[in-house]
């Protein structure tokens, strides 16, 4: 992100009233209350439907279309003892569902289970011709597809013609024409009544566990046979979940939530290897941001450099010294993914400079010298740094693979459907894809993408924002307040961690550098009325220059642990100079502060 270019959305004016009624009727926070009322949560009866951590909160999974048809084939596979594979997709959320339905399957007498992820280099994204000839040949009868699938038109006609029935687990955008599946489960596709549209693979088949034991609960199956816990999967749903960055909203909210204790908890050998090598500790505490940058990247850096099962194999093992084994192998393709990323990151850094100074608003960036299995994450950071649209595409044996990442008021697989010309095959959603082209034409899709975002994007848009959720004074920060924000985690895509911001503020900079270059990186701060806070802003050395003055501060807070010392943290979004016309009164408690919206 290019800290000279944010542009501040502060928050409207917060009527007092409002937020003392969510304090006294529900207990919560000022400032928590303020940030609720902020996010349109703005009665009791809807900040307490936030709030609610109720697992029987979670909406009834028969509303999800195709979901009856998928438990009445699985319970006849179950009951005939039929070989089901179930067919995922090598990222986090491929892993997870896969594993997550196969362990459960696997606790119903009688079901026969395989599973098949592909070689990301050698098979490419979703489902392909000769995997499901080995597949039908396998003696499987029914094939369930994980984080792919729903635009698999020609695979899963050919899936039939060998003899396989085929049900679709997905969640990415739907095309036009459905597949012929025997049953497609996707709460995007038109006549889901599923109240959560933005749920991961794995929380579909969540829900089509939650279905089918239902489902067999009602038949009398279980009179003979524990019930599984359900409980204990969530928290494979809360890796997916995360890690495919799907709003942390609605059905979303009480699966993550509840997911992440059960990785604190880590009853499975696989995930307390996968905390240990992470740097967590088998027991320590999980949130939504580790998942994100120590366990999601370590489980797809299998899939993104070599063999995805690795991670599945990991989180299904019942072995502790299998699950380190397991464990270890991915910490070691991720220190590789890391240093492969670097390398390519200062390669498309470069190229994005170049197209950005020649005007482009979209950018498509290739090389034949690029893993394709990393080159999302670079994209990522692409966006990060010039705030536009990035494709990213290695070229791998005659195939350019891409990932594609995307800003706020750019549709990408809307865009992505008016390049398809240009494209061999694509799928995501608004702000992730994936693609294939085929090398000759990557000038063209250039071209297209270009003019496409040229079209739909401003000047405007270029600018990335700084939203801010509350005006405080940092002497009013201390470990009760930093604590009392929890309430509204996990934070995340569509809940995002809140943002503070605290205007004309008096402190002393000091610069850090960075350990490879020497060089001046972060800004140390320390603020005069708030010496305790432990201020750090990360590649802001730049703004040093700005905080001999008076300065305004965006944030967010968190508790740094250290020697078992606990103290307030403030991790800097951007720094400015104060703007003359900005009026700051005093809300309520001597805690917060507004600011009329600009």
């Amino acid at each position: 992100m290019n800290p000279k270019m944010m542009k501040w959305i502060t928050p409207q004016d917060v009527p007092a009233g409002k937020a003392k009624t969510l304090c006294k009727e529900l207990g919560v926070h000022p400032l928590a209350a303020q940030i609720l009322i902020h996010r349109g949560y703005d009665t009791p009866p809807a900040a307490q439907e936030f709030l609610s951590d109720a697992l029987s909160g979670l909406p009834d999974p028969f509303l999800m279309k195709g979901l009856p048809t998928a438990v009445d084939r699985l319970e006849r596979a179950v009951l005939k003892g039929e070989k089901i594979t179930l067919y995922g997709d090598y990222d986090v959320d491929g892993v997870c569902s896969t594993t997550l339905l196969s362990l459960f399957l696997r606790e119903l007498a009688g079901a026969q289970v395989a599973t098949y992820i592909p070689h990301r280099l050698g098979e490419g994204y979703g489902l392909n011709k000769g995997a499901l000839a080995r597949i039908a040949g396998d003696g499987t009868q029914l094939l369930v597809t994980l984080d792919c699938g729903i635009t698999s038109h020609a695979e899963i006609a050919h899936a039939k013609a060998l003899g396989l029935e085929v049900i679709v687990v997905d969640h990415h955008a739907v095309p036009e024409t459905m597949p012929t599946a025997l049953a497609v489960l996707n709460p995007l596709q038109p006549g889901c009544d599923y109240p959560t549209k933005w749920l991961c693979a794995a929380g579909v088949a969540f829900n089509l566990c939650m279905g089918l034991r239902k489902h067999l609960r009602e038949k009398g199956f279980f009179a003979t046979q524990a019930e599984p816990n359900l409980k204990a999967y969530l928290d494979l749903v809360a890796m997916a979940t995360v890690a495919d960055v799907v709003p942390l909203l609605g059905a979303n909210r009480l699966l993550v939530k509840h997911g992440l204790k059960e990785l604190t908890r880590a009853a499975r050998p696989g995930v307390r290897a996968l905390k240990e090598v992470a740097g967590l500790g088998a027991h320590g505490t999980v949130t939504a941001g580790q998942v994100g940058f120590r366990l999601g990247p370590r489980i797809n850096a299998a899939g993104r450099l070599d063999d995805a099962s690795v991670g599945m194999r990991m989180l299904a093992a019942t072995d502790e010294k299998e699950a380190m084994v397991f464990a270890r192998q991915l910490d070691a393709a991720n220190a590789e993914r890391q240093a492969i990323e670097k390398s390519i990151l200062d390669e498309a850094l470069m190229l994005g400079a170049k197209a950005v100074k020649r005007g482009a608003k979209g950018l498509v960036l290739s090389s034949e010298k690029w893993h394709p299995g990393v080159i999302g994450i670079v994209a990522s950071r692409v966006v990060e740094r010039y705030h536009r649209p990035t494709v990213m595409i290695g070229v791998y044996e005659g195939v350019g693979r891409g990932s594609a990442r995307s800003i706020e008021g750019f549709h990408l697989h809307d865009a992505l459907k008016r390049c398809e010309q240009h494209l061999t095959k694509f799928g995501g959603h608004k702000y992730a894809a994936g693609l294939s082209v085929a090398p000759d034409d990557i000038p063209l899709l250039t071209a297209k993408f270009e003019h496409v975002a040229g079209a739909i994007l401003t000047d405007e848009d270029m600018v990335a924002r700084c939203r801010i959720d509350a005006w405080v004074r940092p002497e009013a920060l201390n470990l009760a307040t930093v604590e009392a924000l929890s309430a509204l985690a996990p934070f995340g895509s569509g809940n995002p961690e809140p943002v503070l911001a605290s205007s004309k503020v008096r402190a002393a900079p000091r610069l850090l550098n960075n350990k490879q270059t020497g060089e001046p990186e972060h800004l140390k701060l320390s603020i005069e009325k708030a010496p305790e806070l432990d201020v750090i802003g990360f590649r802001l050395a730049d703004r040093a220059g700005l905080a001999y003055n008076e300065i305004d501060m965006a944030y967010q807070v968190s508790i740094d642990e250290w020697n078992g010392r606990q103290r307030v943290q403030l991790k800097l979004k951007d720094v400015r100079a104060p703007e003359p016309d900005i009026k700051i009164t005093t809300l309520f408690d001597e805690v917060l502060i507004e600011a009329p919206l600009r």
